[in-house]
């Protein structure tokens, strides 16, 4: 019988413990498996992280319609492609700024295209905007998405916005066929 007294070790009969040369083996397998897997880790991450930042954006959409219509106030997502920000606020009007106003920057990697679905639309966009000048918005030279209070988008909202990153990959965000609210367009490569 085995006997313990307090304070002391006793080993156990038939216990092994590893050896030096076989933790150096199992450690450098597991160095050759993390150096295999990590490329596709970190390109898994890079396509997670566009499929992350697109679905940001859709909700802040979202987000900027349902803020119209609960507010009774035109909501403006302005979209600041040179310095890859985006930012959802309510048009200024009784407030001069929006308390509720959040503004996104995007990883230096992505970038963020907002895109026409054809010549005539851009100019029938640029000149609405000419004759609406009267609607106030803190972010005048910038393309933006308006939010009516009824919900609806107005007509000089871009069609598409294309978010990309530098792999090549992409993904569009566009108007549904019915105009009432934007949808994810699918992954391009």
């Amino acid at each position: 019988m085995l006997r313990l007294e307090p304070g002391a070790w006793h080993e156990r009969p038939g216990r092994r413990a590893f050896t030096l040369m076989e933790l150096i083996l199992v450690m450098t397998v597991l160095t050759i498996a993390a150096s295999i897997t990590a490329p596709a880790l970190a390109h898994f991450f890079r396509g997670r992280s566009l499929d992350s930042e697109a679905r940001r954006l859709l909700s802040l959409i979202r987000q900027g319609q349902s803020r119209a219509v609960s507010e009774g106030l035109p909501m403006e997502l302005w979209i600041d492609t040179q310095q890859n920000a985006y930012g959802l606020e309510a048009e200024p009007s009784y407030e001069a700024a929006d308390a509720k106003a959040v503004t996104f920057t995007l990883e230096k990697e992505m970038q963020l295209e907002v895109n026409s679905v054809n010549p005539a639309t851009a100019l029938q966009s640029s000149s609405a905007r000419a004759q609406n000048s009267t609607k106030k918005s803190n972010h005048p030279n910038l393309p933006s998405i308006r939010f009516l209070p009824d919900g609806t988008i107005e007509e000089t909202s871009p069609p598409v916005l294309r978010l990309s990153g530098l792999d090549g990959h992409s993904i569009s965000i566009g108007l549904s066929r019915n105009g009432l609210n934007y949808e994810l367009r699918g992954r391009q490569n």
